[in-house]
């Protein structure tokens, strides 16, 4: 079973659906028992980050998430939110991934919205997904490149299109959004 965690941000009722599309059992929830003892955990999400952290300090999930040894999904805010600090809000996050996230500069259109391709070191992540082969992005605020960056996009600046450290992945992009491409990654991720 899956633990989706339900952290008031939007999108996440996508995730289940996808999930319910490849058959896999998925819960929504916030309990953190529940959380703890699911075989794999998707941290989804739009909204904005300092309102988002302060749910998971108020219920100490922010603890949680960091003490999980199963495999954890990140997918857009959630990405955003592994990481150290967000200059969204001027929040400090939770710090899995020593990166910080930054606005897009002025000059970009805001927010990146549409079909990205990557480019990608060989992770079991991305098995089978060509770096031609493009997910569907939208999102204003972006996560640096650092050592755990797994895959890259170009928005003018190369950006993180993926992280992970350990047992800890997310990307930045919708795989529930991202048509057969974004199923492949999901399926991926069920099977680690």
């Amino acid at each position: 079973m899956i633990a989706i965690i339900k952290y008031n941000a939007g999108n996440i009722q996508s995730v289940q659906n996808a999930l319910n599309r490849l058959g896999v059992e998925s819960v929504i929830t916030d309990d953190k028992t529940t959380i703890l003892n699911a075989d794999k955990v998707i941290f989804p999400g739009v909204g904005e980050a300092s309102s988002a952290m302060n749910y998971l300090k108020e219920r100490e999930l922010d603890e949680v998430i960091r003490s999980i040894k199963q495999p954890f999904l990140g997918i857009c805010l959630g990405l955003q939110l592994m990481c150290k600090y967000s200059e969204e809000g001027n929040t400090d996050c939770l710090g899995i991934f020593d990166t910080k996230v930054k606005l897009f500069p002025p000059k970009l259109k805001v927010p990146h919205i549409g079909w990205n391709n990557f480019k990608t070191s060989d992770v079991e992540l991305f098995k089978g997904i060509r770096s031609s082969e493009d997910f569907y992005f939208v999102h204003s605020y972006y996560a640096e490149l650092c050592e755990e960056t797994i895959a890259v996009t170009d928005y003018i600046n190369s950006i993180s299109a993926a992280l992970q450290k350990n047992n800890f992945y997310a990307t930045q992009f919708h795989p529930e959004k991202s048509a057969s491409v974004g199923e492949k990654l999901l399926k991926n991720f069920i099977k680690l």
